[in-house]
């Protein structure tokens, strides 16, 4: 007899079940999907690590899980048991192996009251803290934030212990009188003016909205504004285009565009980097891995074109075109959504002439594309049509001032605006 128990979730402390794929006494092989598990933004399924008969079932559809938490048991079949590998930390992905494990030992009985309803508890992931999952399951629990706990173990690691010694120090201090966090908003009774009708948010729009706010509150955001006069460019799409098409590709002018950035963050890495978790250190990534928007019927996803430097435009179109579809379809991994080191949003299909995007934490710029139009501009002494696209740069102003902006957005029109040396420089590290 086997209990299956959830595997490391990655950075995310709680996901959802969103469908059973079984039923007891049902009877599965190795990989076969016993359940849907939905994170912040992607579904995957959960394969079984042996073969068997389902005896019981712990959860079932709309249940909160996490890592540690028991999932099934399962009676193995002896002739088919399949040796398990020790399974490497990590996100969970489509098919990896989840391997049974032992049921954690119960926790010691702790005799404390809950914490003051003035205690404001800012939950954060416990990714990078050493504790065990009996331990993070008490934190969750509790409503104790782990990163604010110095372990005692070894190599700090924190143990039970040391999240009661916490509880006991919070409950043992005084309540402050002042409220912390932001004004609360009036409550106003919308009914009393006319009809109206409550829809639910998707789950996407409740997780994203909060770290949008969460971004827009914590990172002093500044939008450098340009334009950029891309005839030559979409000439040179133009020409590429039925070689694309040939290929089954979509060429579209966002290619051309993360294409140029990547060469622009290699000029200025501030952008492409992070401020560590101490507010003390700039994190440089020597990778560059441009996220885009994409507009799905849940709401708004980040999918992350990986290593874009090292890739040809013509590929990085064929990325976005496959990312998109697999998004549109619900069908997108979580690690096709991690890693990203900068993000492009393109509203150019909508129209609009320039906008505010909220830097994706823990990134420190986007880069926003708004709708080309045709505009007079003035050349050698006469006006001339040109095909002019807006673009919005929003950057952490505690990484890089103004000038730094300026300079960015200069070097990416000059790019974009010169077609021949983008793709020049980018033709020998191409894949």
């Amino acid at each position: 007899m086997e209990t299956i128990l959830l595997p490391d979730v990655g950075d995310f402390q709680e996901v959802e079940i969103v469908e059973m794929l079984v039923i007891e006494g049902d009877t599965v092989k190795v990989d076969d999907p016993l359940l849907t598990l939905e994170t912040e933004k992607a579904a995957m399924d959960l394969p079984s690590p042996v073969a068997g008969t389902i005896e019981t079932l712990f959860v079932d559809k709309g249940s909160k899980v996490s890592e540690g938490d028991k999932i099934c048991k399962i009676s193995v079949t002896a002739l088919e048991k399949q040796p398990i590998k020790k399974q490497q930390k990590g996100h969970v992905k489509e098919k990896d192996t989840i391997q049974p494990s032992v049921e954690p030992e119960p926790l010691p009985e702790v005799q404390t009251e809950a914490p003051p309803k003035q205690q404001v508890v800012i939950q954060k992931s416990f990714a990078g803290i050493h504790a065990s999952p009996s331990v993070r399951k008490l934190a969750r629990e509790w409503g104790v934030d782990l990163t604010l706990i110095k372990g005692k173990g070894m190599q700090q690691r924190v143990l039970v212990e040391d999240v009661k010694d916490h509880v006991k120090s919070i409950l043992s201090s005084e309540p402050t009188s002042q409220q912390v966090g932001l004004p609360a908003v009036p409550k106003v009774d919308h009914s009393s003016f006319g009809d109206i009708e409550m829809v639910p948010l998707s789950r996407i729009k409740k997780i994203s909205g909060s770290r949008l706010q969460a971004s827009w509150l914590n990172i002093p955001h500044v939008t450098q504004h340009d334009e950029v006069d891309i005839n030559a460019i979409e000439q040179m799409r133009l020409e590429m285009k039925d070689e694309a098409k040939k290929q089954g590709i979509r060429l579209t002018l966002l290619s051309f565009v993360i294409k140029a950035v990547t060469q622009v963050l290699q000029e200025f890495p501030d952008f492409n980097a992070s401020v560590s978790e101490n507010q003390e250190d700039l994190v440089y990534k020597k990778y560059y891995n441009i996220g885009f928007a994409a507009n799905t019927p849940q709401g708004l996803l980040v999918p992350v074109v990986k290593d874009a430097d090292r890739k040809s435009v013509l590929t990085i179109a064929q990325e976005l075109g496959e990312l998109s579809a697999i998004a549109r379809e619900g069908k997108i991994k979580l690690e096709e959504m991690q890693g990203g080191t900068f993000t492009v949003s393109s509203l150019g299909g909508f129209g609009g002439t320039g906008f505010t995007p909220i830097i994706n934490a823990p990134e420190v710029a986007i880069l926003g594309i708004s709708k080309a139009k045709v505009k007079p501009v003035h050349i050698k002494g006469q006006f001339l049509p040109r095909l002019i696209l807006p673009l919005s740069l929003s950057y952490d102003h505690r990484v890089a001032d103004g000038v730094a902006g300026i300079q960015f957005t200069s070097l990416l029109k000059s790019l974009l605006e010169d077609p021949d040396t983008l793709m020049g420089k980018s033709e020998s590290k191409n894949d």
